[in-house]
């Protein structure tokens, strides 16, 4: 409280006690009791209303005790149910989490796992997949800038996520409590099985096997691969102590087109404790032909490996690069990419103009733009002789196909000549263009449709930039080869606009998440927001049929399916309104990961309790667990003196004070007859 404050209450003071002196006190009438009571009244009311109104602000100091935070994290996975620890795992989290002690040192936080993260509501064991790495990424999230203690109840099989053991912060001690057999069992186990998801017709593809043993005696095993009742492949292992792994590359016929299911099986004389991981089953979709892409190129450039890189991502494509004058019939190819076309590709464009083979046109520095002008009608190039730096837009309305923004704002700019592009009927811009902070308003990447076939324009050179910056940001080229493969596929299809489309998967494996998404246009071929659009999904096997709606989200509707058991389906996409439908199906493979493992992953565990210098703790060793928390003396409250400041205006009891001050006073006065 300041001092001219202070010299204001004592002001109040004097004039609240002058007030009531003169009113009831000088030259009194009244009995001197009375009268000094009525003075005491009119003095607390006057005194009382000069404080409301000078306000003075009240501080004082609160201690205030900060635990440390103490984290407690029990996996939720269906490996702890599968291993038959559920129990026990409940036993262990309650005898922590309730323990007193470990309640008064540490602010006790529970949360829960398996392949999402969550505060504790209900222990089931039941998730499909277990993620450590997103454990460790959640609480340096809560607790930032904190040392906190984190104890792990988990059997650390992870199944998702990256290697959990330098995940968390070493700075933070975590603790895991192992949950689980730790005993070594026999076990044979298909650890990994790699193939593509998809296969070409009268080829071979490979399939890539890698088998692991465990036991303390050499063994023998045979392993077979088979489609259906005939086996494909069948081999006998030898396994030993110092042999426990074994790899095998097998190539296999594509004989048959459409989705083929095979199977591949370990299995020995002796019995194991966990057959489930003895078998994995898998899929190959075999498609009868390859989309063959010509990059047509007149000099050679970065962005020639960077195109044909990006395309073969998918193994759907199969990309060619030729000059002009080499190129001599283009009826193999489904696509062009004619790179900065210029005189020399007139050869080209008047094969071109029988066969409407669609095209991809990019432009550069050494594009020829008058000859670009008179082999197209889409645009209109007026350019200069000056080079331009161009930052990409990303047109939020587009609705040829599913677009979507993969950071185009962070990319770098693509290099143009200076100059004005016009775009014409029939074409629709993906990307426009801006020169450092001003928009163009000119078209980078555009679409073009007629009744002679469909067209894409990229205004600029050095796309590889924006490949290799796409992988900076997100650690992978995924997602710029899905951008450019939906180029692909667009200009590769010559079907006409379909008012419903649908796009899912062939197959799926157990527990994956089942996304199937639709979009629905309109007769202008406008997305339609307010479509109703629902799916009937039929099992082949019980011939079970259910119903959902799919759920509007960003240009799409979509449902999700997650939790339906193994086998073949039958789906129908409705448009309610229309009636207009899209019929497929899809393979649900049977593949649990979470029954993939027969014990708890104690080395892992270890090297992360080393890698944070905690310490591991097994069954029936919660007190050790307790002790070592408490003894610690790394973690302590810690104590704060937070200082409040408090209006007095805002303190109710000094209203209370006026009211009853007043009203007595009044009540004494109206019954002694002073009114």
């Amino acid at each position: 409280m300041t001092t001219s404050t202070l010299l204001l209450l004592v002001l109040s003071l004097l004039i609240a006690g002058i007030l009531s002196y003169f009113q009831y006190l000088y030259k009194a009438k009244n009995k001197p009791k009375l009268s000094l009571f009525l003075a005491f009244f009119r003095f607390t009311s006057i005194f009382c209303l000069f404080l409301l109104l000078l306000n003075p602000i009240i501080s004082r100091d609160n201690l205030v005790i900060t635990k440390t935070p103490l984290a407690i994290v029990v996996d939720n996975s269906s490996s702890i149910a599968f291993l038959k620890n559920e129990n026990k795992t409940k036993a262990i989290l309650q005898n922590i989490q309730s323990n007193t002690a470990l309640n008064d040192k540490f602010d006790v936080q529970v949360f829960q796992f398996s392949e999402d993260f969550s505060p504790l509501s209900n222990i089931d064991f039941r998730g499909s997949q277990t993620n450590i790495d997103l454990v460790a990424n959640n609480l340096k999230s809560i607790f930032k800038n904190t040392i906190f203690p984190t104890v792990l109840l988990t059997d650390g099989n992870q199944t998702l996520g990256n290697d959990y053991v330098y995940s968390f912060d070493p700075s933070n001690r975590v603790f895991p409590f192992v949950v689980g057999d730790t005993a070594t069992y026999l076990d044979f186990k298909i650890n990994q099985l790699n193939v593509n998801k998809y296969a070409f017709h009268k080829n071979k593809f490979p399939v890539e096997v890698f088998l692991q043993y465990s036991g303390s005696k050499t063994m023998e095993a045979d392993f077979s691969l088979s489609q259906g009742k005939t086996i494909l492949n069948k081999q006998s292992m030898r396994f030993s102590p110092s042999k426990r792994t074994q790899s095998l590359t097998l190539f296999l016929p594509a004989d048959k087109i459409g989705l083929q299911l095979y199977k591949a099986t370990i299995s020995s004389k002796v019995k194991e404790k966990n057959t489930f991981n003895n078998v994995k089953n898998f899929a190959v979709d075999v498609i009868d032909q390859k989309t063959n892409i010509a990059i047509v190129s007149a000099i050679n450039h970065p962005d020639l490996g960077a195109l044909k890189r990006a395309i073969e991502a998918n193994v759907q494509r199969k990309v060619t690069v030729v000059k002009p004058n080499d190129i001599k019939d283009l009826t193999p190819y489904s696509v062009l990419i004619l790179y900065q076309p210029n005189s020399e590709f007139k050869s080209v464009f008047d094969a071109n103009t029988k066969l409407r083979i669609n095209s991809f046109i990019i432009t550069g520095n050494s594009t020829d733009f008058n000859f670009l002008n008179n082999q197209q009608t889409s645009l209109n190039f007026k350019m200069s002789g000056q080079k331009e730096d161009y930052l990409p837009v990303f047109n939020t309305q587009f609705k040829l196909f599913d677009a979507e923004n993969i950071g185009f704002e962070n990319f770098p700019p693509l290099q143009n000549p200076f100059g004005t592009i016009t775009t014409n009927a029939g074409v629709t811009v993906l990307l426009s263009s801006r020169i450092r902070v001003i928009d163009t308003q000119m078209p980078l990447l555009v679409f073009a449709e007629s009744q002679f076939g469909r067209n894409a324009f990229l205004m600029g050179e050095n796309s590889w930039k924006w490949r290799l910056q796409s992988h900076v940001t997100n650690k992978s080229f995924e997602k710029y080869d899905v951008f450019l493969d939906k180029i692909i596929q667009f200009l590769a299809s010559n079907n006409s606009k379909k008012s419903l489309v649908v796009e899912h998967e062939r197959f799926y494996n157990s527990g994956e998440p089942i996304e199937i998404t639709a979009q629905f246009f309109n007769k202008n071929y406008e997305f339609d927001e307010k479509a109703r659009l629902s799916i009937s999904l039929k099992n082949k096997g019980n011939k079970q049929t259910k119903n959902y709606d799919l759920v509007k989200g960003n240009n799409t509707f979509k449902v999700n399916l997650d939790g339906l058991k193994a086998g073949s389906y039958d789906f129908t996409v409705q448009e309610l309104n229309s009636k207009t439908s899209y019929t497929g199906s899809f393979e649900i493979l049977d593949f649990d990961i979470e029954k993939q493992f027969v014990n708890s992953d104690v080395e892992k565990l270890s090297q992360l309790a080393t890698h944070t210098s905690g310490k591991v703790f097994f069954a029936n060793q919660e007190e050790q667990l307790i002790k070592t928390l408490l003894d610690s003396q790394e973690y302590k409250a810690i104590q704060k003196s937070n200082s409040v400041k408090t209006p007095l205006i805002d303190w109710i009891w000094l209203l209370i004070i006026i009211a009853i001050s007043l009203a007595t006073e009044w009540f004494v006065r109206k019954y002694n007859g002073l009114l």
